[in-house]
């Protein structure tokens, strides 16, 4: 079994991707993240890779969506 490590996306709040995709299949969006979270309030410079996991996220549920 292979097990896949988080990685930290802001090391300021040590927020990891996996915290930010389970909140993106809550239905979160960026400033939800922001707010629960605390991502990209402190030195602010995880706010682009942030904002990338959610768009990946919802292209890959797009796409599992339309190949159903």
């Amino acid at each position: 079994m292979t097990v896949i490590a988080a990685m930290y996306v802001c090391v300021c709040k040590g927020v990891t991707d996996r915290e930010i995709e389970a909140k993106a299949i809550d239905g979160a969006d960026y400033a939800d993240i922001r707010r629960e979270l605390g991502v990209a309030t402190d030195c602010g410079s995880c706010g682009q890779s942030c904002k990338k996991l959610l768009k990946d996220y919802e292209m890959a549920a797009t796409a599992e969506f339309s190949a159903a």
